[in-house]
């Protein structure tokens, strides 16, 4: 668990602290849990009997970390994966919930895996996974980070005000796309050309 812990950790420092962006669908956001986590969760950090934006601004890092490791890892089972790729699925799953599992599913259809995309890892998605690990041990976690990070530019493909994640103002890769990229090896990065070519449609 050590190490499980040493990632949630650095989600919590990457998350950075309160954000309450409307542009955000997340809602108010600190430490990466947002507002609908603490409800969906029944976490009334203040004791007052409310979930509300005052719980969000209370969260401390620890408790963050907390969070992320029972129910963005433990319970969902990325913990049954290959660890080669656990890391990246529970760094995305805190960013987007069952998507993370999803766009592992969608991958390993596309390697030839028998899998139903439905955003939950079972018997078949683990089996699934520890056989294309199996096959391609040292490219299963660029190949998940990858699709990631194409996860990401066709969603603000389709949503404009989420751009802002994608692409910064200087109009480099913005904190969405250099997520991915941290668990893609150098050699897949898209290089500063690339990425302007990608997003030059956006206005």
């Amino acid at each position: 668990m050590h190490n499980v812990r040493q990632i949630a950790e650095q989600i919590v420092a990457r998350e950075g602290g309160f954000v309450n962006d409307p542009a955000d669908p997340g809602g108010a956001t600190k430490h990466g849990v947002t507002i609908g986590t603490l409800r969906r969760l029944g976490l009334d950090i203040t004791g007052d009997g409310a979930v509300a934006i005052d719980d969000v601004e209370s969260m401390t890092p620890p408790r963050a970390a907390d969070i992320f490791v029972d129910h963005y890892f433990l319970r969902p089972g990325l913990d049954k994966l290959p660890t080669g790729i656990q890391a990246s699925v529970f760094d995305m799953y805190v960013n987007a919930g069952a998507n993370a599992v999803k766009i592992l599913q969608r991958m390993l259809r596309q390697m030839g895996q028998p899998v139903t995309v439905d955003g939950i890892v079972g018997p078949q998605t683990i089996a699934a996974a520890q056989a294309a690990h199996a096959a391609a041990p040292h490219h299963l976690a660029d190949a998940y980070g990858i699709a990631r990070r194409n996860y990401y530019l066709r969603l603000a493909d389709l949503r404009p005000a989420s751009r802002k994640f994608a692409r910064s103002r200087s109009g480099g890769k913005g904190g969405w796309v250099l997520r991915a990229e941290e668990f893609i090896h150098p050699r897949y990065h898209l290089s500063a050309a690339e990425f302007t070519a990608r997003v030059a449609q956006w206005q």
